[in-house]
């Protein structure tokens, strides 16, 4: 973030306006999306204990899978907004095209991979003998939606990019609400058990898909963009995600690390841990909300060539992250005699909960930074920075975690190694914002 002027007040408005547009749908979007999973543990919870130990692994590898590959919608959601701000929609939609291309290539590799290792890969992440059968039977089945599942990626990369963040959470709503339905008809009208679960949701992916599609499709002929692939446009996608693939894999290291360092410190450390992570990541919903915004609006600042403006927006967004940070943690600090109960009644595990909560709050504004910041040189298209800086992240981290056990610390000790992990990723996004390097102008980096 180069020193600049104060910005006038009126801008600092149109600024705000443009967050909250783009923001409070993207949030929608955003938590529709565990919903997924949640409706079909919901469903599949009354068949029985061992389809639903079934189902926790085999979605915990489809999750993992989709994750791997949310590049999809980074990477297009910046090169798209260049586009926009260059004022050649053709070309942005051309490009959202050439990422949902790659979707559909990646989408087809996993399939093969998957469907012959599908009993291995349900053994390797510990399903028990009984669980296995239904893990296998939902884990193909759903397979077979993730073409479908990285269409969606990348199609919602091209709307934001595009500046549309409504049209995902009218879809996202639609495709909840579809996948709700299709489980209880198939799951026990139609008596398919656990496979109609997973049809449900491979049937609602697709339809999701073919909305975003036929979305799309519209917009090119609008203005002329060809639909055809383009072997040189996906093979720029796929080397412009190389990098967010990286800080991906390196961010879901951490996250496994985490949990395994938890898993050492016994049941009730383990137990407080996965709880303070799904509060950790609800918390991330909103302010990945406000980075998607980001995305959007950098890329479209740049590809118009208005570094002012781009410079003004990113410390503008910056504030928004500190105040939103601050707001959830104190939220945190006053909910925790609600939430906590919510959860577990067990006193092992509530006594660390309740001081690993307060380490969660303290730590909010910094991830307010760190989430604004990442979206900021995700907009600008400055993946590699992106790249370096989390596996610098993970190799601080990392020791840091393994050396908790082995120093007699416990659960909140290993969630400050949480929060360094969070402040070495702050201060790496603060420098490269701050040294304007990330401020390069023009249609494509």
């Amino acid at each position: 973030m180069t020193q600049a002027p104060a910005t006038p007040r009126r801008a600092l408005r149109h600024h705000d306006r443009e967050i909250i547009a783009l923001a409070l749908p993207a949030f929608g979007a955003l938590v529709a999306e565990p919903l997924f999973v949640m409706v079909d543990s919901a469903v599949i919870g009354h068949l029985g204990t061992r389809q639903l130990a079934g189902l926790g692994v085999a979605a915990a590898l489809l999750t993992t899978a989709v994750s791997v590959f949310v590049f999809l919608a980074y990477a297009t959601t910046a090169a798209v907004a260049r586009r926009v701000g260059a004022g050649d929609l053709s070309s942005a939609i051309r490009q959202g095209m050439d990422g949902i291309w790659l979707a559909l290539l990646l989408g087809a590799a996993v399939i093969v991979a998957v469907l012959p290792t599908a009993p291995w890969l349900v053994e390797a992440f510990g399903a028990s003998p009984a669980a296995a059968p239904y893990a296998t039977t939902y884990l193909r089945i759903s397979a077979l939606g993730i073409p479908a599942m990285l269409v969606v990626l990348a199609a919602t990369g091209v709307l934001r990019g595009l500046q549309d963040t409504r049209t995902p959470l009218y879809v996202a709503i639609g495709g909840f609400t579809a996948n709700a339905a299709l489980n209880v008809g198939l799951v026990y009208l139609a008596g398919l058990g656990i496979a109609g679960s997973a049809w449900g949701t491979v049937i609602a992916q697709c339809g999701m898909a073919v909305v975003y599609l036929t979305t799309v499709v519209r917009g090119a002929r609008r203005h002329g963009a060809s639909l055809r692939p383009d072997a040189a446009g996906i093979r720029a996608c796929a080397q412009a995600g190389v990098p967010l693939l990286i800080r991906t894999l390196s961010l879901r290291a951490v996250l496994m690390i985490a949990t395994a360092v938890a898993a050492r410190l016994g049941d009730a450390e383990i137990a407080a841990h996965q709880i303070v992570l799904s509060l950790w990541q609800l918390l991330a919903f909103a302010l990945d909300a406000i980075a998607i915004a980001s995305q959007a609006i950098i890329g479209r600042y740049l590809g118009a060539g208005d570094r002012a403006g781009a410079s003004a927006a990113c410390r503008r967004m910056v504030q928004w992250g500190i105040a939103s940070g601050i707001v959830l943690g104190v939220l945190v600090v006053l909910a925790r005699p609600l939430f906590i109960p919510l959860f577990t009644t067990d006193p092992a595990v509530r006594t660390p909960l309740l001081t690993t909560l307060l380490v969660v709050a303290v730590t909010q504004p910094v991830a307010g930074i760190v989430f604004i910041l990442d979206g900021v040189l995700m907009g600008a298209g400055d993946g590699p920075y992106l790249a370096g800086a989390m596996v610098v992240t993970l190799a601080v981290f990392a020791p840091a975690a393994l050396a908790v056990p082995a120093l007699g610390g416990g659960l909140v000790a290993l969630w400050w190694a949480m929060a360094l992990m969070m402040t070495v990723r702050m201060l790496t996004l603060w420098l490269r914002a701050r040294s304007g390097r990330w401020i390069v102008t023009g249609a494509s980096r």
